[in-house]
């Protein structure tokens, strides 16, 4: 069994909002149904790493949890900064069920164990952030990846944690202190992330070591629509 992971679905299959409009978007559902049929198998896990539907309530996801749903393997939720439809834990886990989607689960809070290894991680917020809501969020999402963390090493103390994230944790010359701060406290080495989009903004991002931290980008774009191997 393997683990994958990739970010940045962008899914309007049950909303008016397409993603082919962009450049290099163009027929992306069709090309990441493909490549992931080919890679993933149906015993393999693959996490999504946040922005999955542009749908604006939990109802209007519907199209887009259905066809993920049908793609081989489990896989992991964890919320981006456009998943406006995210709601309560218990009314997302309500909704999953009512409609027989039972090869997703969330990350939120808490962690997964997957071949050994902890599945760890959060949203993340702006690497710059300076504005109190903004520091509020950032705060919050510590909280949540130490809490992540926590619950892995208390579980299972002898598992690798592996970090998936929304945001990159630092881009550019920019970093979100708080989130390495907890990252290197727990041993982590490897920290999967999303968010950055086009080739301009991606020779931002660092990818590769980052004071002993492993960084990866794994973009829907970036990647070419495919999902990427963890482990």
């Amino acid at each position: 069994m393997s683990l994958f992971v990739i970010a940045d679905l962008h899914l309007s299959l049950g909303c008016n909002k397409p993603m082919d409009v962009f450049s290099g978007w163009e027929g992306y559902v069709s090309k990441l149904e493909k490549n992931w049929t080919r890679l993933v198998k149906e015993q393999d896990t693959v996490v999504v790493a946040g922005d999955i539907s542009w749908a604006m309530r939990l109802e209007e996801t519907y199209e887009d949890f259905r066809f993920i749903h049908s793609l081989p393997g489990q896989k992991i939720f964890l919320r981006g900064n456009h998943d406006y439809w995210w709601s309560t834990r218990a009314k997302i886990e309500n909704y999953l069920a009512e409609n027989g989607f039972d090869s997703i689960r969330l990350l939120h809070n808490d962690a997964h164990l997957v071949e050994g290894y902890a599945v760890c991680g959060t949203r993340g917020w702006l690497y710059n952030a300076e504005k109190p809501e903004d520091l509020r969020i950032v705060s919050r999402e510590v909280g949540r990846m130490r809490a992540s963390l926590q619950a892995a090493r208390t579980a299972w103390p002898r598992a690798v944690p592996i970090v998936f994230l929304h945001y990159p944790p630092v881009y550019g010359e920019m970093a979100c202190e708080g989130i390495l701060q907890v990252l290197e406290k727990y041993g982590v080495k490897d920290c999967y992330f999303g968010h950055i989009h086009g080739n301009q903004a991606s020779r931002r991002a660092i990818v590769g070591d980052y004071h002993g931290i492993r960084m990866h980008l794994i973009s829907c774009d970036y990647v070419q629509f495919t999902p990427v191997l963890v482990r």
